[in-house]
């Protein structure tokens, strides 16, 4: 008999997900204008303690108006974390500017504060810190370092719905905060993400820029070249229902992750994600590291073993300073990211999402340990 399929991440969609929808679909409002859009971003800014959030299309085109609303362009360079999922180099390429890739804490695997100063030029206009695999990133110490260096400061939260430094909310911690709403995170609606702020000007600049640069008050009056980064109705009446569970989902999360963790604190070879004392990280994906010698197995032939089972499991992000379209830079620069490098190629994360039994956590367990 084959063993039932363990995915990495399945939606919660167990609320008033489809009553919703159907509302939208039966008002009409289907695309960017709708209640359920307002309905959303004034819910979401509670969520993160932000005055203002809005909603876009999906992450990167936030991390894209992000970066557009504090003016970042052509032959501005952004410093930026090579441990991360390609869309926080994209968006800074999209604007013109030029990623400068930087080493990640050991203790944090989030963007070290230390490097900010080092890596700084007078090209140097921003920082974008991601809050790896749910775990916020040393923002009191970033923002320290940015500040007298004149830069901004944009945290890459799309991985860290629900998490929290020193007692606030991931997504309030800086000039503005990025989510994402892909498939496999926390909240979804299939595509969709959100912008953050706490500037009422900013937040009307991104707003302008979001919806093609059309003035508010006058029709189809564009004073500036904008996007189309705009949400659907359809998204965030998917999204209103699933804030209305996210106390609950989150907390179901974590209750994976401590099954996981009863079973693999301990285990010789195994190094769970770390957790800073000022943090309770985002229980997106259940994250690890394999020392191949101390384990027996490398994480490539622990992920092999468990895809045998039926078990799907994710290695960790290829370090962007690694990848085709900014490798050539990265050299020139002479980058050496030795802890991005290490933790980058023994990395794996293991099936998270709130419907896990269990039994599914033994099962991944036993599988992972050889039994």
């Amino acid at each position: 008999m084959t063993d039932r399929p363990i995915p990495l991440a399945l939606p919660d969609l167990g609320g008033n997900e489809e009553a919703y929808v159907v509302e939208a679909v039966r008002s009409g409002w289907i695309s960017a204008k709708g209640p359920f859009v307002h309905r959303f971003e004034q819910t979401f800014a509670e969520w993160t303690g932000s005055k203002h959030a809005l909603a876009v299309c999906n992450g990167t085109s936030g991390l894209h108006l992000a970066l557009l609303g504090l003016g970042i362009g052509p032959g501005d360079e952004v410093i930026v974390p090579s441990l991360s999922f390609v869309a926080t180099a994209n968006a800074v390429r999209y604007t013109g500017a030029e990623p400068v890739f930087v080493d990640v804490d050991p203790a944090t695997w989030c963007l070290d504060p230390a490097e900010i100063a080092r890596h700084a030029t007078a090209r140097t206009k921003a920082v974008l810190p991601v809050h790896l695999y749910g775990h916020v990133a040393d923002m009191d110490a970033i923002n320290a370092a940015a500040r007298p260096l004149g830069l901004r400061v944009v945290e890459d939260a799309a991985e860290a719905f629900g998490a929290t430094y020193k007692g606030r909310p991931a997504g309030g911690l800086a000039d503005v905060g990025v989510f994402s709403f892909y498939g496999n995170k926390i909240l979804t609606s299939g595509e969709g993400g959100a912008v953050t702020t706490g500037d009422t000007a900013l937040r009307d600049r991104m707003a302008l820029l979001r919806g093609q640069g059309l003035d508010s008050d006058k029709r189809y009056f564009f004073p500036i070249v904008g996007y189309n980064f705009r949400p659907t109705n359809l998204g965030c009446a998917l999204l209103c229902a699933q804030l209305e569970r996210a106390g609950a989902m989150l907390a179901a999360r974590r209750r994976v992750f401590e099954a996981y963790a009863g079973r693999l604190a301990n285990v010789p070879g195994l190094h769970l994600q770390p957790v800073h004392p000022d943090v309770t990280p985002a229980p997106w994906l259940f994250s690890l590291t394999v020392d191949a010698e101390r384990f027996g197995r490398s994480r490539d032939q622990v992920m092999a073993d468990l895809a045998a089972r039926s078990i799907e499991t994710r290695p960790f992000f290829i370090p962007l300073h690694s990848l085709p379209p900014y490798a050539e830079q990265a050299a020139r620069r002479g980058t050496r990211l030795p802890h991005t490098d290490r933790i980058a190629a023994s990395g794996l994360n293991l099936p998270t999402y709130s419907l896990l039994s269990e039994a599914d956590i033994g099962r991944v367990c036993d599988a992972l340990l050889g039994g």
